[in-house]
């Protein structure tokens, strides 16, 4: 059981950051997320580090969308890192303008042998990760590294998501997760018991560390590690 190092900060954005751009400058392969918090530091980490050629991008999961549709994940990442950098990375990008069935399979076939050193995630309100929600048949793959699903919050559109054994395999996982209206699930997530109603929550049922980066508002009932 792997106890997460909670990191209440005035700039949790710039210190997630910071270790993107360290990792593409060691060349390591990166999982990135979608969601409000992490456009900012997606900017700021292309600022820092504007080489990336030797690092390579994937994602955590996608929303079945156009890559250029506003809802995409890798479209965020796009306009906010990729479009910045002055040498880009490989890009690992899962298909959302396919059926999800056949995005999830060129996916997790993509994925085979793929070895993660930085899996970054945000937090979800019911406590889901990537597109693993509470009572999704999703979370109970065991089998695929990737599958495809309906969505459990808004946008109600179909998903295509990494599965609970390939987020628990890479190496390091860091959560950046902003704002009030958070900080009971951070909590219950990072603090609680560890069970299938918080998705979130069974991460520490692995052996990778986990960082996880808050404001004070989303922090305001963990105890800080610094």
């Amino acid at each position: 059981m792997t106890e997460p190092a909670l990191h209440v900060l005035d700039d949790p954005v710039g210190a997630v950051a910071e270790l993107l751009a360290a990792e593409a400058e060691r060349g390591g392969s990166i999982a990135l997320t979608g969601g409000s918090a992490p456009g900012p530091a997606y900017r700021r980490a292309a600022e820092l580090a504007p080489d990336w050629s030797r690092a390579s991008v994937w994602w955590g999961d996608e929303r079945c969308v156009a890559p250029d549709d506003e809802r995409s994940n890798y479209g965020l990442a796009k306009r906010t890192l990729l479009d910045h950098l002055e040498h880009g990375p490989g890009v690992h990008r899962i298909r959302g303008e396919l059926q999800p069935a056949d995005a999830a399979g060129e996916y997790d076939h993509e994925l085979e042998g793929v070895e993660l050193d930085l899996l970054l995630l945000g937090l979800g309100p019911d406590g889901h990760i990537a597109s693993l929600f509470p009572g999704s048949p999703q979370l109970l793959e065991r089998e695929r590294r990737a599958t495809s699903g309906e969505a459990g919050l808004e946008p109600f559109v179909d998903r295509v998501t990494m599965t609970l054994p390939t987020l628990l395999s890479a190496r390091r996982i860091v959560f950046l997760v902003l704002g009030e209206d958070k900080a009971g699930i951070v909590a219950r997530a990072f603090t609680g018991p560890v069970s299938d109603e918080i998705p979130a929550s069974l991460l520490r049922t692995g052996t990778a560390p986990i960082d996880v980066f808050v404001d004070a508002a989303a922090g305001r009932s963990l105890t800080a590690t610094g």
